[in-house]
């Protein structure tokens, strides 16, 4: 696999999984875009990148539980490249307690899912000006069905009920991006578990016991971004490196159209 030439934009890339896919792309060519929220862990992990190509590595700050600073983002990306070849939807978080974003939406899902909705269709025009580009959403295994009568999780929250739903809805987001830009369009959009349980921030944050290394997740991730024998291949749900099936609710129309308007609603996004 090479990516000589190409820009891709990988949002929490300053630590766990985002930083390895990162360094993982930089090494095989591209111009790597480095988002995190954290200065100096930023100006450290861009200290530490191969040099990829003369788009990258590049940093760029911004909180994703705020709308703002995420269209702020994708402004001054589109402020200083003249194209995008791919977007890597990484950054994530779980929370033990309900707290709300700097909108007032539920956070997990304001970060999760709201900012990637956002970033995503503010950085379509910049994709379609690309050969072959590719949306990668890093979802999980772990899904659970969204509750449209309270998708804010205003009654009965728990962190694993709101991490699951958020990951559902990045699933959601995956297919029905793809059914709304088809047929004639050339970016690709698919979404991943990438591994169960990898040794990260976030799984040892929480006690749980680690199963997986990290490079694991890396593989399986970058091989949707870089793998030549998958161009062309939109709209899927992959397990690791294989094909598989997502929460029975991503494949219900009605329940992705209404997960995609009231993302709209909320974040003001638009598909051009």
């Amino acid at each position: 696999m090479t990516l000589a030439g190409k820009t891709i934009l990988v949002t929490g890339a300053t630590d766990g999984l985002g930083l390895a896919v990162a360094r993982r792309l930089a090494e095989l060519g591209a111009g790597v875009l480095v988002h995190g929220r954290n200065p100096q862990k930023l100006e450290r992990v861009l200290a530490g990148m191969p040099a990829g190509h003369s788009s990258g590595p590049h940093g760029y700050l911004a909180d994703l539980s705020s709308l703002e600073e995420t269209r702020r983002l994708a402004r001054d990306v589109a402020g200083e490249h003249e194209g995008l070849d791919g977007l890597v939807n990484n950054a994530g978080i779980v929370e033990r307690e309900r707290r709300l974003s700097a909108d007032g939406h539920e956070l997990v899902l304001a970060v999760n899912h709201l900012s990637h909705f956002l970033l995503t269709l503010e950085l379509l025009p910049m994709l379609r000006t690309a050969r072959s580009p590719r949306v990668v959403n890093v979802a999980s295994i772990g899904q659970q069905a969204i509750d449209f009568s309270d998708v804010m999780l205003e009654r009965g929250y728990n962190a694993q009920r709101s991490y699951a739903q958020s990951k559902l809805a990045q699933v959601m987001f995956t297919f029905e991006l793809a059914e709304r830009l088809a047929p004639d369009s050339p970016v690709c959009t698919n979404a991943l578990h990438p591994a169960t349980l990898m040794d990260t921030k976030m799984v040892r944050g929480f006690g749980s016991r680690v199963q997986r290394r990290v490079e694991e997740g890396m593989r399986a991730t970058t091989r949707l971004v870089a793998d030549d024998e998958l161009e062309g291949v939109t709209g899927k749900y992959f397990d690791g490196e294989e094909a598989s099936a997502a929460d029975p609710q991503a494949y219900d129309p009605e329940a992705r159209r209404r997960l995609w308007e009231l993302s709209e609603r909320l974040t003001g996004a638009r598909l051009g």
